[in-house]
Protein backbone atom coordinates (compact mmCIF):
# COMPACT_ATOMS: atom_id res chain seq x y z
CA UNK A 1 0.00 0.00 0.00
CA UNK A 2 1.38 3.36 -0.91
CA UNK A 3 1.99 5.94 1.76
CA UNK A 4 -0.69 8.14 0.21
CA UNK A 5 -3.30 5.41 0.47
CA UNK A 6 -2.73 5.15 4.22
CA UNK A 7 -2.61 8.81 5.08
CA UNK A 8 -5.51 10.37 7.03
CA UNK A 9 -7.93 12.19 4.77
CA UNK A 10 -11.51 12.90 3.89
CA UNK A 11 -13.67 9.84 4.37
CA UNK A 12 -15.44 8.20 1.45
CA UNK A 13 -19.08 7.20 1.48
CA UNK A 14 -18.44 4.12 3.68
CA UNK A 15 -17.01 5.95 6.67
CA UNK A 16 -14.80 4.54 9.41
CA UNK A 17 -17.75 3.79 11.66
CA UNK A 18 -19.06 1.45 8.96
CA UNK A 19 -15.94 -0.72 8.65
CA UNK A 20 -16.96 -2.91 11.55
CA UNK A 21 -20.56 -2.90 10.33
CA UNK A 22 -19.33 -4.28 7.02
CA UNK A 23 -17.34 -6.88 8.93
CA UNK A 24 -20.41 -7.95 10.87
CA UNK A 25 -22.37 -8.27 7.62
CA UNK A 26 -19.57 -10.41 6.20
CA UNK A 27 -19.58 -12.57 9.34
CA UNK A 28 -23.31 -13.19 9.00
CA UNK A 29 -22.93 -13.96 5.30
CA UNK A 30 -20.04 -16.35 5.95
CA UNK A 31 -22.34 -18.75 7.78
CA UNK A 32 -24.71 -18.88 4.81
CA UNK A 33 -21.85 -19.20 2.33
CA UNK A 34 -20.38 -22.11 4.31
CA UNK A 35 -23.69 -23.95 3.96
CA UNK A 36 -24.04 -23.26 0.23
CA UNK A 37 -23.82 -26.14 -2.18
CA UNK A 38 -21.06 -26.51 -4.73
CA UNK A 39 -23.64 -25.99 -7.48
CA UNK A 40 -24.71 -22.61 -6.09
CA UNK A 41 -21.14 -21.42 -5.60
CA UNK A 42 -20.15 -22.50 -9.10
CA UNK A 43 -23.19 -20.81 -10.58
CA UNK A 44 -22.19 -17.57 -8.88
CA UNK A 45 -18.65 -17.80 -10.27
CA UNK A 46 -19.87 -18.46 -13.80
CA UNK A 47 -22.39 -15.63 -13.56
CA UNK A 48 -19.64 -13.31 -12.31
CA UNK A 49 -17.36 -14.34 -15.19
CA UNK A 50 -20.12 -13.53 -17.66
CA UNK A 51 -20.90 -10.30 -15.83
CA UNK A 52 -17.31 -9.09 -16.08
CA UNK A 53 -17.41 -9.56 -19.83
CA UNK A 54 -20.78 -7.83 -20.15
CA UNK A 55 -19.65 -4.91 -17.97
CA UNK A 56 -16.28 -4.58 -19.72
CA UNK A 57 -17.01 -1.05 -20.93
CA UNK A 58 -18.00 0.19 -17.48
CA UNK A 59 -15.06 -1.49 -15.76
CA UNK A 60 -12.46 -0.35 -18.29
CA UNK A 61 -13.81 3.20 -18.17
CA UNK A 62 -13.56 3.24 -14.37
CA UNK A 63 -10.06 1.81 -14.60
CA UNK A 64 -8.97 4.39 -17.18
CA UNK A 65 -10.03 7.12 -14.76
CA UNK A 66 -8.01 5.45 -11.97
CA UNK A 67 -4.93 5.15 -14.20
CA UNK A 68 -5.22 8.77 -15.35
CA UNK A 69 -5.46 10.05 -11.79
CA UNK A 70 -2.62 7.84 -10.57
CA UNK A 71 -0.40 9.05 -13.42
CA UNK A 72 -1.22 12.67 -12.62
CA UNK A 73 -0.25 11.96 -9.01
CA UNK A 74 3.19 10.74 -10.07
CA UNK A 75 2.71 6.96 -9.85
CA UNK A 76 5.63 4.94 -11.21
CA UNK A 77 5.47 2.95 -14.42
CA UNK A 78 5.44 -0.25 -12.39
CA UNK A 79 2.50 0.94 -10.28
CA UNK A 80 0.59 2.02 -13.37
CA UNK A 81 1.18 -1.39 -14.99
CA UNK A 82 -0.20 -3.14 -11.90
CA UNK A 83 -3.20 -0.82 -11.88
CA UNK A 84 -4.04 -0.91 -15.58
CA UNK A 85 -6.73 -3.23 -16.93
CA UNK A 86 -6.92 -4.09 -20.61
CA UNK A 87 -9.54 -6.13 -22.47
CA UNK A 88 -7.12 -9.08 -22.34
CA UNK A 89 -6.55 -8.72 -18.60
CA UNK A 90 -10.26 -8.41 -17.97
CA UNK A 91 -10.90 -11.54 -20.01
CA UNK A 92 -8.20 -13.29 -17.96
CA UNK A 93 -10.14 -12.33 -14.82
CA UNK A 94 -13.26 -13.95 -16.29
CA UNK A 95 -11.27 -17.02 -17.29
CA UNK A 96 -9.88 -17.24 -13.76
CA UNK A 97 -13.38 -17.36 -12.29
CA UNK A 98 -14.39 -20.08 -14.74
CA UNK A 99 -11.27 -22.06 -13.84
CA UNK A 100 -12.09 -21.85 -10.14
CA UNK A 101 -15.65 -23.00 -10.84
CA UNK A 102 -14.22 -26.08 -12.59
CA UNK A 103 -12.06 -27.05 -9.60
CA UNK A 104 -13.07 -29.58 -6.97
CA UNK A 105 -14.77 -28.07 -3.95
CA UNK A 106 -12.48 -28.51 -0.93
CA UNK A 107 -15.29 -28.07 1.60
CA UNK A 108 -16.13 -31.44 3.17
CA UNK A 109 -13.00 -33.07 1.77
CA UNK A 110 -11.71 -35.78 4.14
CA UNK A 111 -8.00 -35.14 4.74
CA UNK A 112 -7.41 -38.41 6.57
CA UNK A 113 -9.06 -40.74 9.07
CA UNK A 114 -8.41 -43.61 11.41
CA UNK A 115 -10.07 -45.83 14.01
CA UNK A 116 -8.91 -45.88 17.64
CA UNK A 117 -8.59 -49.13 19.65
CA UNK A 118 -11.74 -48.16 21.57
CA UNK A 119 -13.72 -47.96 18.35
CA UNK A 120 -13.79 -44.15 17.94
CA UNK A 121 -13.73 -43.21 14.28
CA UNK A 122 -11.65 -40.05 13.70
CA UNK A 123 -11.61 -37.93 10.56
CA UNK A 124 -10.19 -34.56 9.62
CA UNK A 125 -12.52 -32.72 7.27
CA UNK A 126 -11.92 -29.44 5.46
CA UNK A 127 -14.18 -26.51 6.43
CA UNK A 128 -14.22 -22.82 5.43
CA UNK A 129 -12.14 -20.34 7.41
CA UNK A 130 -15.04 -17.88 7.73
CA UNK A 131 -14.35 -14.23 6.89
CA UNK A 132 -11.20 -13.60 4.89
CA UNK A 133 -9.94 -10.04 4.74
CA UNK A 134 -7.84 -9.06 1.74
CA UNK A 135 -5.92 -5.78 1.84
CA UNK A 136 -4.06 -5.06 -1.37
CA UNK A 137 -2.44 -2.46 -3.60
CA UNK A 138 -3.24 -1.26 -7.09
CA UNK A 139 -4.08 -4.53 -8.83
CA UNK A 140 -7.85 -4.64 -9.45
CA UNK A 141 -7.62 -8.18 -10.84
CA UNK A 142 -7.06 -9.27 -7.22
CA UNK A 143 -10.64 -8.20 -6.52
CA UNK A 144 -12.19 -10.92 -8.67
CA UNK A 145 -9.48 -13.54 -8.06
CA UNK A 146 -9.75 -13.22 -4.27
CA UNK A 147 -13.54 -13.11 -4.23
CA UNK A 148 -13.84 -16.14 -6.50
CA UNK A 149 -11.50 -18.27 -4.42
CA UNK A 150 -13.05 -17.19 -1.13
CA UNK A 151 -16.59 -17.98 -2.26
CA UNK A 152 -15.68 -21.36 -3.79
CA UNK A 153 -14.02 -22.32 -0.50
CA UNK A 154 -17.21 -21.36 1.37
CA UNK A 155 -15.97 -18.09 2.86
CA UNK A 156 -17.12 -14.49 2.82
CA UNK A 157 -14.51 -11.99 1.69
CA UNK A 158 -13.98 -8.45 2.88
CA UNK A 159 -11.90 -6.53 0.34
CA UNK A 160 -9.89 -3.38 0.96
CA UNK A 161 -7.98 -2.12 -2.07
CA UNK A 162 -5.88 1.00 -2.40
CA UNK A 163 -7.25 4.45 -3.16
CA UNK A 164 -5.63 4.33 -6.60
CA UNK A 165 -7.94 1.51 -7.74
CA UNK A 166 -11.14 2.57 -5.98
CA UNK A 167 -13.27 3.17 -9.09
CA UNK A 168 -12.12 -0.09 -10.65
CA UNK A 169 -12.77 -2.10 -7.50
CA UNK A 170 -16.24 -0.64 -7.05
CA UNK A 171 -17.19 -1.56 -10.61
CA UNK A 172 -15.86 -5.12 -10.23
CA UNK A 173 -17.50 -5.69 -6.85
CA UNK A 174 -20.83 -4.47 -8.25
CA UNK A 175 -20.62 -7.31 -10.79
CA UNK A 176 -19.65 -9.88 -8.16
CA UNK A 177 -22.48 -8.91 -5.81
CA UNK A 178 -24.99 -8.95 -8.66
CA UNK A 179 -23.84 -12.48 -9.48
CA UNK A 180 -24.38 -13.49 -5.85
CA UNK A 181 -27.92 -12.08 -5.87
CA UNK A 182 -28.75 -13.74 -9.20
CA UNK A 183 -27.71 -17.20 -8.03
CA UNK A 184 -29.09 -17.28 -4.50
CA UNK A 185 -25.86 -16.59 -2.64
CA UNK A 186 -25.82 -13.92 0.06
CA UNK A 187 -24.64 -10.67 -1.58
CA UNK A 188 -22.58 -9.90 1.50
CA UNK A 189 -20.34 -12.85 0.70
CA UNK A 190 -18.41 -10.16 -1.24
CA UNK A 191 -17.98 -6.76 0.40
CA UNK A 192 -15.70 -3.82 -0.37
CA UNK A 193 -14.38 -1.38 2.22
CA UNK A 194 -14.18 1.64 -0.04
CA UNK A 195 -12.76 4.09 2.49
CA UNK A 196 -9.15 4.80 1.45
CA UNK A 197 -8.15 6.45 4.74
CA UNK A 198 -5.56 5.17 7.18
CA UNK A 199 -8.02 4.91 10.05
CA UNK A 200 -10.24 2.58 8.05
CA UNK A 201 -7.24 0.45 7.09
CA UNK A 202 -6.18 0.07 10.72
CA UNK A 203 -9.75 -0.69 11.78
CA UNK A 204 -9.84 -3.35 9.06
CA UNK A 205 -6.75 -4.99 10.54
CA UNK A 206 -8.17 -5.06 14.05
CA UNK A 207 -11.55 -6.72 13.68
CA UNK A 208 -10.96 -9.45 16.23
CA UNK A 209 -13.76 -11.95 16.29
CA UNK A 210 -14.87 -10.99 12.79
CA UNK A 211 -11.94 -11.44 10.39
CA UNK A 212 -10.70 -15.02 10.66
CA UNK A 213 -7.71 -14.53 8.37
CA UNK A 214 -6.14 -11.39 6.91
CA UNK A 215 -4.09 -11.65 3.72
CA UNK A 216 -2.14 -8.56 2.65
CA UNK A 217 -0.92 -8.27 -0.94
CA UNK A 218 1.56 -5.46 -1.44
CA UNK A 219 4.99 -4.05 -0.79
CA UNK A 220 7.11 -3.58 2.28
CA UNK A 221 5.24 -0.52 3.52
CA UNK A 222 1.99 -2.44 3.62
CA UNK A 223 3.56 -5.46 5.30
CA UNK A 224 5.21 -3.20 7.90
CA UNK A 225 1.85 -1.56 8.61
CA UNK A 226 0.22 -4.97 8.99
CA UNK A 227 2.92 -6.13 11.40
CA UNK A 228 2.51 -2.97 13.46
CA UNK A 229 -1.27 -2.82 13.67
CA UNK A 230 -2.92 -6.16 12.88
CA UNK A 231 -4.52 -8.02 15.77
CA UNK A 232 -6.21 -10.69 13.63
CA UNK A 233 -4.48 -13.81 12.21
CA UNK A 234 -2.35 -12.88 9.18
CA UNK A 235 -0.84 -14.85 6.31
CA UNK A 236 1.91 -12.73 4.74
CA UNK A 237 2.13 -12.40 0.98
CA UNK A 238 5.78 -11.30 1.07
CA UNK A 239 8.45 -9.75 -1.12
CA UNK A 240 9.71 -11.57 -4.19
CA UNK A 241 13.50 -11.17 -4.26
CA UNK A 242 13.83 -14.10 -6.68
CA UNK A 243 17.04 -15.60 -8.11
CA UNK A 244 18.00 -17.58 -11.19
CA UNK A 245 21.20 -19.63 -10.82
CA UNK A 246 22.87 -20.74 -14.07
CA UNK A 247 24.93 -23.80 -13.23
CA UNK A 248 28.11 -25.02 -14.92
CA UNK A 249 26.06 -27.78 -16.56
CA UNK A 250 23.36 -25.47 -17.89
CA UNK A 251 22.14 -25.44 -21.49
CA UNK A 252 23.04 -21.81 -22.20
CA UNK A 253 20.33 -21.30 -24.81
CA UNK A 254 17.75 -22.53 -22.32
CA UNK A 255 19.28 -20.42 -19.58
CA UNK A 256 19.11 -17.29 -21.73
CA UNK A 257 15.44 -17.85 -22.51
CA UNK A 258 14.61 -18.47 -18.84
CA UNK A 259 16.49 -15.45 -17.55
CA UNK A 260 14.95 -13.11 -20.13
CA UNK A 261 11.46 -14.40 -19.40
CA UNK A 262 11.93 -14.26 -15.63
CA UNK A 263 13.16 -10.65 -15.75
CA UNK A 264 11.45 -9.02 -18.72
CA UNK A 265 8.06 -10.67 -19.32
CA UNK A 266 6.49 -8.66 -16.49
CA UNK A 267 9.12 -7.06 -14.26
CA UNK A 268 6.73 -5.39 -11.81
CA UNK A 269 5.42 -8.58 -10.18
CA UNK A 270 6.64 -10.61 -7.21
CA UNK A 271 7.74 -13.68 -9.20
CA UNK A 272 10.04 -11.73 -11.54
CA UNK A 273 13.76 -12.45 -11.17
CA UNK A 274 15.84 -9.80 -9.40
CA UNK A 275 19.27 -11.47 -9.24
CA UNK A 276 21.19 -13.63 -11.71
CA UNK A 277 23.84 -15.97 -10.29
CA UNK A 278 26.24 -17.59 -12.78
CA UNK A 279 28.79 -20.36 -12.26
CA UNK A 280 32.30 -19.14 -13.03
CA UNK A 281 32.89 -21.93 -15.58
CA UNK A 282 30.19 -20.55 -17.91
CA UNK A 283 30.22 -16.92 -16.82
CA UNK A 284 32.14 -15.55 -19.80
CA UNK A 285 30.06 -17.02 -22.63
CA UNK A 286 26.77 -16.80 -20.80
CA UNK A 287 26.97 -13.23 -19.51
CA UNK A 288 28.01 -11.94 -22.94
CA UNK A 289 24.95 -13.47 -24.59
CA UNK A 290 22.66 -12.62 -21.66
CA UNK A 291 23.68 -8.95 -21.74
CA UNK A 292 22.65 -8.77 -25.40
CA UNK A 293 19.38 -10.59 -24.78
CA UNK A 294 18.60 -8.31 -21.83
CA UNK A 295 18.88 -5.11 -23.85
CA UNK A 296 17.00 -2.36 -22.02
CA UNK A 297 17.59 -3.93 -18.61
CA UNK A 298 19.90 -2.07 -16.23
CA UNK A 299 22.55 -4.55 -15.09
CA UNK A 300 24.59 -4.16 -11.90
CA UNK A 301 27.21 -6.71 -10.94
CA UNK A 302 30.21 -7.78 -8.93
CA UNK A 303 33.81 -7.36 -10.12
CA UNK A 304 33.91 -10.66 -12.03
CA UNK A 305 30.65 -9.89 -13.83
CA UNK A 306 31.81 -6.40 -14.75
CA UNK A 307 35.09 -7.76 -16.12
CA UNK A 308 33.01 -9.73 -18.64
CA UNK A 309 30.38 -7.05 -19.32
CA UNK A 310 32.09 -3.69 -18.65
CA UNK A 311 28.88 -1.72 -19.20
CA UNK A 312 27.50 -3.05 -15.92
CA UNK A 313 27.40 -0.72 -12.93
CA UNK A 314 28.72 -1.79 -9.53
CA UNK A 315 26.32 -3.91 -7.46
CA UNK A 316 26.09 -3.36 -3.71
CA UNK A 317 24.67 -5.57 -0.98
CA UNK A 318 21.61 -3.34 -1.07
CA UNK A 319 21.14 -4.23 -4.74
CA UNK A 320 21.31 -7.95 -3.98
CA UNK A 321 18.74 -7.46 -1.20
CA UNK A 322 16.30 -5.39 -3.27
CA UNK A 323 13.09 -6.39 -5.02
CA UNK A 324 13.47 -3.95 -7.92
CA UNK A 325 10.08 -4.54 -9.58
CA UNK A 326 11.55 -2.84 -12.63
CA UNK A 327 13.92 -3.49 -15.53
CA UNK A 328 16.96 -3.80 -13.30
CA UNK A 329 18.88 -6.98 -12.53
CA UNK A 330 21.73 -7.70 -10.09
CA UNK A 331 24.39 -10.15 -11.32
CA UNK A 332 27.02 -12.19 -9.49
CA UNK A 333 29.55 -14.80 -10.59
CA UNK A 334 29.83 -17.64 -8.06
CA UNK A 335 32.39 -20.41 -7.64
CA UNK A 336 29.77 -23.14 -7.47
CA UNK A 337 26.38 -24.25 -6.30
CA UNK A 338 27.30 -23.97 -2.62
CA UNK A 339 28.05 -20.26 -3.01
CA UNK A 340 24.84 -19.77 -4.99
CA UNK A 341 22.79 -21.42 -2.23
CA UNK A 342 24.57 -19.35 0.43
CA UNK A 343 23.86 -16.14 -1.50
CA UNK A 344 20.17 -17.02 -1.77
CA UNK A 345 20.04 -17.83 1.93
CA UNK A 346 21.56 -14.43 2.74
CA UNK A 347 19.59 -12.21 0.36
CA UNK A 348 16.50 -14.16 -0.73
CA UNK A 349 13.00 -13.48 0.56
CA UNK A 350 11.82 -17.09 0.55
CA UNK A 351 9.61 -16.63 -2.51
CA UNK A 352 10.81 -18.38 -5.69
CA UNK A 353 14.29 -19.60 -6.68
CA UNK A 354 15.36 -21.29 -9.93
CA UNK A 355 18.31 -23.34 -11.14
CA UNK A 356 19.18 -24.02 -14.77
CA UNK A 357 21.24 -27.20 -15.12
CA UNK A 358 21.51 -30.56 -16.88
CA UNK A 359 23.20 -32.04 -13.80
CA UNK A 360 20.61 -34.09 -11.90
CA UNK A 361 22.65 -34.11 -8.69
CA UNK A 362 23.04 -30.32 -8.78
CA UNK A 363 19.32 -29.91 -9.36
CA UNK A 364 18.44 -32.22 -6.47
CA UNK A 365 20.86 -30.44 -4.15
CA UNK A 366 19.37 -27.07 -5.06
CA UNK A 367 15.83 -28.36 -4.49
CA UNK A 368 16.83 -29.91 -1.16
CA UNK A 369 18.87 -27.04 0.30
CA UNK A 370 17.22 -23.86 -0.96
CA UNK A 371 14.66 -22.63 1.57
CA UNK A 372 11.84 -21.01 -0.41
CA UNK A 373 8.13 -21.36 -0.99
CA UNK A 374 8.85 -22.52 -4.55
CA UNK A 375 11.97 -23.97 -6.16
CA UNK A 376 12.16 -24.42 -9.92
CA UNK A 377 14.43 -26.55 -12.08
CA UNK A 378 14.90 -25.44 -15.69
CA UNK A 379 11.87 -23.16 -15.65
CA UNK A 380 11.15 -19.45 -15.24
CA UNK A 381 10.21 -18.04 -11.85
CA UNK A 382 7.20 -16.49 -13.60
CA UNK A 383 5.44 -19.86 -13.32
CA UNK A 384 5.02 -19.45 -9.56
CA UNK A 385 1.42 -18.32 -9.92
CA UNK A 386 -1.81 -19.98 -8.92
CA UNK A 387 -3.26 -20.00 -12.42
CA UNK A 388 -0.08 -21.35 -14.01
CA UNK A 389 0.19 -24.13 -11.42
CA UNK A 390 -3.38 -25.32 -11.87
CA UNK A 391 -4.96 -23.67 -8.83
CA UNK A 392 -7.37 -21.72 -11.02
CA UNK A 393 -6.24 -18.47 -9.43
CA UNK A 394 -4.47 -17.44 -6.28
CA UNK A 395 -5.22 -15.21 -3.36
CA UNK A 396 -1.55 -14.50 -2.80
CA UNK A 397 1.84 -16.19 -2.50
CA UNK A 398 2.73 -16.92 1.10
CA UNK A 399 6.38 -16.73 2.12
CA UNK A 400 5.57 -17.97 5.63
CA UNK A 401 5.90 -21.51 6.90
CA UNK A 402 2.47 -21.95 8.46
CA UNK A 403 -0.49 -23.83 6.99
CA UNK A 404 -0.13 -21.97 3.68
CA UNK A 405 3.14 -21.60 1.76
CA UNK A 406 3.54 -20.60 -1.86
CA UNK A 407 0.58 -19.80 -4.11
CA UNK A 408 -2.60 -19.94 -2.03
CA UNK A 409 -5.56 -21.54 -3.75
CA UNK A 410 -8.78 -23.13 -2.55
CA UNK A 411 -7.33 -25.64 -0.10
CA UNK A 412 -5.37 -22.91 1.70
CA UNK A 413 -8.65 -21.06 2.33
CA UNK A 414 -9.97 -23.92 4.43
CA UNK A 415 -8.85 -25.53 7.65
CA UNK A 416 -9.26 -29.07 8.99
CA UNK A 417 -11.91 -29.88 11.58
CA UNK A 418 -11.78 -33.06 13.62
CA UNK A 419 -14.95 -35.14 13.36
CA UNK A 420 -15.11 -37.95 15.92
CA UNK A 421 -17.82 -40.61 15.78
CA UNK A 422 -18.45 -43.04 18.58
CA UNK A 423 -20.96 -45.52 19.92
CA UNK A 424 -21.28 -44.43 23.53
CA UNK A 425 -17.57 -44.46 24.43
CA UNK A 426 -16.54 -42.61 27.62
CA UNK A 427 -13.03 -41.84 28.75
CA UNK A 428 -11.70 -43.91 31.63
Amino acid sequence: MTTSSLRPGRLSRVGIASVRELGERAKAASRATARSSTAVKDAMLLAAAEGLSEAAGVILSANAADVEEAGANGASATSLDRLRLTPARLEAMSAGLRSVAALADPVGMVVDGWVRPNGLRVERVRVPLGVIGIIYENRPNVTSDAAGLCVKAGNACLLRGSASALRSNRAIVDVLRSACAATGLDEDSVLLVDDPGREAAVAFMQMDGIVDCLIPRGGRDLIATIREHATVPVVIDGDGNCHVYVDAAADLDMATDIVVNAKVQRPGVCNAAETLLVHRDVADPFLKRAAKALEGVELVGDDRSRAIVPSMSVATDDDYATEFLSLKLAVKVVDGIAEAIDHIARFGSGHSEAIVTRDLMAAERFVREVDAAAVLVNASTRFVDGGELGLGAEIGISTQKLHARGPMGLVELTSPKFVIRGDGQVRA
